[in-house]
């Protein structure tokens, strides 16, 4: 029996030798396949393809999670069952719940009961539903496994969306400040006012770009201790129709206490 370790990165920000760990430490001597970001582009799965058409029955491949034997849950859930067919032994480091020997034990859990009441009725009815309770646990079993395979999608799937939109983080004097990303693309950073102080603020940004590439900088930004004017009523470029005496107003912040009119 042979037993493999697959291991696969999407991205070159991610690193491959931790998943080669995870297997190695359960199994040392796990013949370790290695599927890698190229520097371009993903070239998909060629070496678990290559590894699904040697392994043997009872050979084993391991995988540190569901996310990288497949790329979607439909896939992923179609090739599970076509390899534990072949008779070929799973297991899945975050997900043990799914192993192909936690399967089996589902199946060998069946309830083996012949009624033999003397009655027909009675004995189909109650065959019938042991049967029936025998379906369900198998259910039960293949549900887990979709839904495993769901949620690693689910994962992979948000995880792309956030890198390709960029990852963006801000600092300010260590301390992390709240970025956000709006519709356009455009992030925010909010700081707090009590930690505006002095003259200046130095913000260091820190991320990676939507092709993965790291970016940091630093954004100066001078601090005006002065009466701030916003929100004009009626707002700039607007027409006020019929009412040529609308209401005028503006929002002041920043002018102290007690400000004079």
């Amino acid at each position: 029996m042979a037993i493999y370790g697959y291991c696969r990165i999407s991205r070159p920000t991610q690193n491959i030798e931790r998943q080669v760990r995870n297997i190695l430490k359960i199994y040392p001597d796990a013949i370790i396949i290695k599927e890698i970001y190229t520097g371009t582009t993903f070239q998909g799965r060629k070496e678990l393809d290559k590894l699904l058409k040697r392994v043997l029955p009872g050979d084993k491949i391991i995988y540190d999670s569901a996310s990288r034997m497949a790329r979607n849950a439909d896939e992923g859930y179609t090739e599970y069952e076509a390899l534990v067919s072949n008779g070929i032994v799973l297991e899945f480091l975050n997900e043990p719940h799914i192993n192909t020997e936690v399967f089996k034990q589902a199946i060998q859990r069946q309830i083996e009961v012949n009624f033999c009441t003397g009655d027909e009725i009675t004995d189909k009815f109650l065959n019938t539903v042991i049967s029936a309770l025998n379906d369900l646990l198998l259910d039960v079993s293949r549900r887990q496994i979709k839904i495993a395979f769901e949620q690693a999608e689910k994962e992979v799937t948000d995880l792309r969306e956030r890198t390709r939109q960029g990852i963006l983080t801000a600092k300010l004097n260590g301390t992390s400040l709240s970025v956000t990303l709006g519709e356009d693309g455009t992030y925010t950073v909010t700081i707090p006012a009590a930690s505006v102080t002095g003259d200046k603020l130095t913000v260091n940004i820190s991320g990676t770009d939507n092709k993965y590439i790291p970016i940091s900088a630093a954004a100066e930004i001078t601090v005006k201790d002065e009466p701030v004017f916003g929100d004009p009523t009626p707002a700039r470029g607007s027409q006020t129709g019929k009412n040529k005496r609308p209401a005028i107003s503006v929002a002041l912040a920043n002018a102290g206490e007690a400000p004079r009119r």
